[in-house]
């Protein structure tokens, strides 16, 4: 009978060790697509080529950083396999890489597309499909709109915030401003217009003296500028991708117009704006940032900047670390890598919107002092802070105080 009680003892315990065994792997490991003990399979859909081409540094900076998380052993163990495909910025394209990505491939989520019309493409099948559509690059308002695309969110600064800075510098400093504006004619272009001509208020009528529009498949912009010149405009607010700023700022220097030069951020990169536009051509142009610039001596030894240095020259030494996409790239693959460590072993999709809508004063260090990164259930707007710079000799130079933007969606 002791023979028999012990052997029910025994079973008792092994089934109670089994049962709390299982139930600790259940409450340790939890999957969806993409994501197995060794691997998190990211998409990623850039331009590396056609008319915005020059952003694809992006998704080859993420490339080689997430190499290097890779060989320092990976996410709580696990291997991110990158598959970034090229869409040209071509919306069609767009949605037929996203396919491609969630159907075929089976990401867990796709992160950091680039492109407000590309986005726009993918924003509801995205939604439908309930796959992350995390950190896109671009900085459309929309992409702040979590009771309606929960499965969406922005990462940098968005459009409207900044041009509405750009509005309230000139308010205050030349209230007598006209105002050309050179805009392209899809949603990153009008999204930044709405914002320039909210932040003007009730005068942005009076103020704006031509308001004009170019399309991307347009091979120059030059017949835009000079047109713009011959208003008499003494401001010119350039919301251009990088091609076509370039464009502008050496077909300014060319007519000899001379008005104040708002740049929008997304171009505001030395290596691939302002260096081929030539400096000379560039002085004085104002934008605003929220990335450190490489080229600025005051970050030279800066923890966060010789650690970004420092990777550029051992995992990515063909990149250009002038150019601003390279500093976007690693800081928002480093934002990326934060979350991924927050969910932890519970790797589903919703868990990753979760902890992404959970960020706290999160800093990537080669973010400007004073700004980091926010989110929560009811705000999709990572950062939301940006402070002017004026390009002076062979780089930017900041000046103002860092200005908090507003972040409706």
């Amino acid at each position: 009978m002791p023979k028999l009680r012990s052997h029910v003892v025994a079973l008792a315990a092994a089934i109670a060790v089994g049962v709390t065994a299982s139930s600790a792997a259940y409450a340790q490991k939890k999957y969806d697509p993409g994501v197995s003990d060794t691997e998190i399979k990211i998409g990623n859909i850039m331009p590396y080529s056609g008319p915005a081409s020059a952003y694809g540094v992006i998704g080859r900076t993420e490339a080689a950083y997430f190499k290097m998380i890779n060989d320092k052993g990976g996410i709580n163990g696990r291997k991110i396999n990158f598959i970034s495909y090229d869409d040209s910025y071509s919306p069609p394209k767009t949605v037929e890489q996203a396919r491609k990505l969630v159907e075929s491939d089976e990401v867990l989520l796709i992160f950091n597309s680039l492109g407000t019309p590309p986005n726009s493409a993918i924003h509801k099948y995205m939604n439908t499909k309930k796959v992350p559509q995390l950190f896109v690059a671009t900085g459309a308002s929309k992409w702040n709109d979590p009771k309606n695309y929960p499965w969406t969110m922005g990462w940098q600064p968005n459009y409207q915030s900044e041009t509405q800075i750009y509005a309230k510098y000139i308010l205050k400093n030349m209230p007598n401003a006209k105002i050309a504006v050179l805009y392209q004619n899809d949603d990153y272009g009008k999204d930044y217009l709405k914002g320039f001509e909210d932040g003007l208020g009730p005068n942005h009528a009076s103020m704006i003296v031509m308001k004009e529009s170019y399309e991307v498949s347009e091979p120059t912009i030059d017949n835009h500028i000079v047109k713009l010149k011959a208003t008499g405009a003494d401001v010119f607010i350039n919301i251009t991708t990088p091609k076509f700023a370039a464009q502008a700022i050496k077909k300014l220097a060319e007519i000899d117009w001379k008005p104040t030069h708002f740049l929008n951020n997304v171009s505001a990169s030395v290596g691939s704006v302002i260096k081929p536009a030539g400096y000379d051509n560039a002085q004085g142009i104002i934008s605003a940032a929220y990335l450190k610039d490489v080229s600025d001596e005051q970050w030279k030894n800066d923890p966060g900047m010789k650690d970004f240095v420092a990777f550029m020259d051992k995992e990515f030494p063909e990149g250009n670390k002038l150019d601003g996409g390279t500093v976007v790239g690693y800081g928002v693959a480093q934002t990326l890598v934060e979350v991924l460590k927050k969910c932890g072993d519970n790797l589903t999709r919703e868990n990753v919107m979760k902890q992404a809508a959970s960020l706290k004063d999160f800093r990537t260090e080669v973010l400007l002092p004073g700004i980091k990164i926010n989110t929560s259930p009811t705000d999709f707007a990572p950062i939301s802070q940006l402070q002017l710079q004026r390009f002076k000799g062979e780089k930017w130079e900041l000046f103002g105080d860092v200005i908090s933007a507003d972040v409706g969606g």
